[in-house]
C-alpha cells in the first residue's frame, strides 16, 4: 500500500471514530434537552469525556494528523471504564447501595430505556467501544 492509500485509511478511521463521537454528542443533547431526560450523575461524567472527542477528533482530521490518537483514546477509554460501571448499575450488578445517583434520575430509571429495550448506557458502552476500536486500528498503522 502506497503513502496515499495510508493517508486516506487513516484518515477514514479518524473520521469514522469522529462521526460516531458527533452522532453520540448530538444524541446525548437530544435525550436532555428535547426529550427532556435528565442526565445522572454518571451520564454527566461520560460527557465530560465525549464531547470533546468530537472536537478533538475533527481537529485532527484537517489536515489529517495521526497524533490525534494518542490525544483522543485516553479520552475513549476512560469514558468507557464509566460507561462500564454504568452499564453495571444499570443490570444490578452493582448494588444500590454503591449508585452514585442518589439525586436526581436514577441510573436504572425506566426512562434509561429507548423504545422499551434500548439502554442508554448499552448506547455509550457501543459507541466508547467503536471509538476505541477505530482510533486502536489508526494507532496500530502509524
Amino acid at each position: 500500500m502506497d503513502k496515499q492509500q495510508e493517508n486516506n485509511s487513516d484518515w477514514l478511521l479518524i473520521f469514522s471514530a469522529w462521526l460516531i463521537a458527533a452522532v453520540s454528542t448530538l444524541g446525548s443533547l437530544f435525550f436532555s434537552e428535547v426529550m427532556e431526560l435528565t442526565p445522572c450523575v454518571l451520564c454527566w461524567y461520560q460527557r465530560i469525556f465525549l464531547f470533546p472527542l468530537a472536537i478533538i477528533l475533527l481537529i485532527g482530521l484537517f489536515p489529517l494528523d495521526k497524533k490525534v490518537v494518542n490525544y483522543a483514546l485516553p479520552l475513549a477509554i476512560i469514558g468507557l471504564l464509566f460507561t462500564v460501571y454504568h452499564c453495571l448499575l444499570f443490570y444490578g450488578v452493582i448494588p444500590e447501595n454503591l449508585q452514585p445517583c442518589s439525586q436526581g434520575v436514577s441510573c436504572t430509571d425506566d426512562n434509561m430505556v429507548l423504545f422499551g429495550f434500548l439502554p442508554i448506557p448499552l448506547l455509550a458502552l457501543i459507541a466508547f467501544l467503536m471509538i476505541i476500536i477505530l482510533l486502536l486500528k489508526a494507532r496500530t498503522r502509524t
